[in-house]
């Protein structure tokens, strides 16, 4: 778990915003995206029918692609 050093700004005594140290912010966008690769990952998955994939040599067939 990461963590966190924030720094929370208010504004008409309503917290507003938050400041992070630079490494933190750096840490948290990676864990971010690590997540939304899952989720693809999972997302695909799900999609997946069983059947079977094209090959590459298939695929450049239909695409025409030498």
């Amino acid at each position: 778990m990461i963590k966190l050093h924030p720094e929370i700004l208010r504004r008409d005594g309503k917290e507003q915003f938050v400041i992070l140290p630079y490494e933190e912010y750096v840490a948290v966008q990676e864990l971010l995206e690590e997540l939304e690769d899952n989720r693809l990952i999972d997302e695909a998955k799900a999609q997946d029918t069983g059947e079977p994939a094209v090959s590459l040599e298939e695929l450049k067939r239909r695409l025409d692609v030498k």
